[in-house]
C-alpha cells in the first residue's frame, strides 16, 4: 500500500508539474526607441500587438514594454535579438537594413506614391522575401507596421524645390543610402544616432531632419523646428521582429498565435496612424510650425535617379524589379 501511495503522489506531482508548464507564461520583452505615446506608431504598433497575442493566446504572453531607448539604441536592439537577450521590437525599416539589405528597398527615395501602394508591395511576395532574409541572421520578421512617409522639418525655411534644401544641414539615419539620397538632392547630411537628434537640432548642430507626421508631434518636435514640407521622400515601415531563439521556443501554437496576433496587430495600427494623421497635422501647425506641399516631386525625383542603380545589387535585383513592376501598375 505504500508503495502504491508513493507512486500515486509521484504521478500526481508530475501531472501538476506537467500543467503549470503548459500554463506559464512567456515572457517578452518588447523595445521601441520612440516615446510611449498613444499618437506614437512605435508605441501603438507595440500595444496593439499585446494586446492582441492576448486575444489569441489568453495569458500565454507576459508583454512587458521598454519604450526611449531604454534597451538601447536601434543597433543595440536588433543585436539583442539576435543574440536571444531581447525578445521582440518595433525597429525602423532602415535599420534593419544593417542585418539584411534588401530592407533598403524601402528607403529608396520616391519610389511609392502612397500609403496603400507600398502596403500592397509589403504585404506581397517582395515583403515576404525581405522578411524571410532574416531568419538566417537570428530574427523573425512578424510584418510591417507603418510610421507614414517621411518629410522634412528645419528652421532655415520652408523646402520647394531641390533650391530650398541645398546645402541644409540634415540629420538622416545612419544609412549609407539615406546620405547618398540626401546629397544627391544637395543637403548636407548628418548620420546621427535617434537618440541624440532632439538635443541638435535645439542646438542648432543641425538645422532640421526627416521624419514621419506622428512621430514629430509625439516627439514634440514643434518646440524646436519652425517648418514642415510634405516632401514623402521615403516610406517609413516599421518591422515588427522577434528573436528567433525565442520564437523558436514557442510551441507551434503558440507560434501560430503569434503571426495571427502580429496581423491583426499590423491592421490595426496602419488604420489607426492613417485616422490619426489629419489631426496630428493640425496639431503641428496648431503648436506653430508653418507646413508646406513642395512643387514639384519629379524634381526631386530627377536628381536621384543614380541612387536606385547604385544600391541595385546590394537591395538585390530582382526583388527591386518586382517592387518597380507593381508600383508602375
Amino acid at each position: 500500500m505504500r508503495f502504491t501511495t508513493s507512486l500515486l503522489a509521484s504521478a500526481t506531482a508530475a501531472a501538476l508539474l506537467a500543467a503549470t508548464a503548459a500554463n506559464a507564461q512567456t515572457t517578452l520583452r518588447l523595445g521601441w526607441t520612440t516615446s510611449d505615446s498613444e499618437t506614437d506608431p512605435y508605441a501603438i504598433a507595440a500595444r496593439y500587438f499585446a494586446e492582441e497575442l492576448e486575444n489569441e493566446a489568453p495569458g500565454a504572453f507576459d508583454v512587458r514594454y521598454f519604450p526611449s531607448n531604454e534597451l538601447g539604441d536601434e543597433s543595440e536592439m536588433l543585436q539583442g535579438m539576435q543574440l536571444g537577450t531581447l525578445d521582440a521590437g518595433v525597429i525602423t525599416g532602415t535599420q534593419i537594413a544593417t542585418v539584411s539589405s534588401a530592407f533598403q528597398l524601402n528607403d529608396l527615395p520616391f519610389l511609392y506614391e502612397d500609403n496603400a501602394q507600398a502596403q500592397r508591395v509589403l504585404d506581397g511576395e517582395v515583403g515576404e522575401t525581405m522578411l524571410a532574409s532574416l531568419e538566417p541572421e537570428g530574427i523573425v520578421g512578424l510584418g510591417f507596421a507603418e510610421a507614414g512617409f517621411r518629410h522634412t522639418i528645419n528652421n532655415r525655411g520652408p523646402i520647394y524645390s531641390p533650391d530650398d534644401i541645398s546645402g541644409l544641414r540634415m540629420r538622416v539615419q545612419p544609412s549609407d543610402l539615406f546620405i547618398d539620397s540626401f546629397r544627391a538632392i544637395g543637403a548636407n547630411p548628418v548620420p546621427m544616432a535617434w537618440s541624440d537628434v532632439f538635443t541638435a537640432v535645439q542646438q542648432g548642430t543641425v538645422d532640421g531632419l526627416e521624419i514621419p507626421l506622428a512621430v514629430i508631434y509625439a516627439n514634440n518636435y514643434p518646440d524646436v523646428t519652425d517648418y514642415l514640407s510634405l516632401t514623402s521622400h521615403s516610406y517609413n515601415a516599421l518591422g515588427l521582429l522577434v528573436s528567433k531563439q525565442t520564437y523558436d521556443a514557442l510551441s507551434e501554437e503558440h507560434q501560430e498565435a503569434m503571426q495571427t496576433a502580429a496581423r491583426s496587430a499590423i491592421e490595426r495600427q496602419r488604420q489607426t496612424v492613417a485616422e490619426n494623421n489629419d489631426q496630428i497635422a493640425q496639431n503641428i501647425e496648431d503648436a506653430g510650425m508653418e507646413i508646406n506641399e513642395i512643387d514639384d516631386v519629379e524634381a526631386f525625383r530627377a536628381l536621384v535617379e543614380g541612387v536606385y542603380d547604385e544600391y541595385r545589387d546590394a537591395i538585390g535585383g530582382d526583388l527591386l524589379d518586382m517592387a518597380l513592376e507593381q508600383v508602375s501598375e
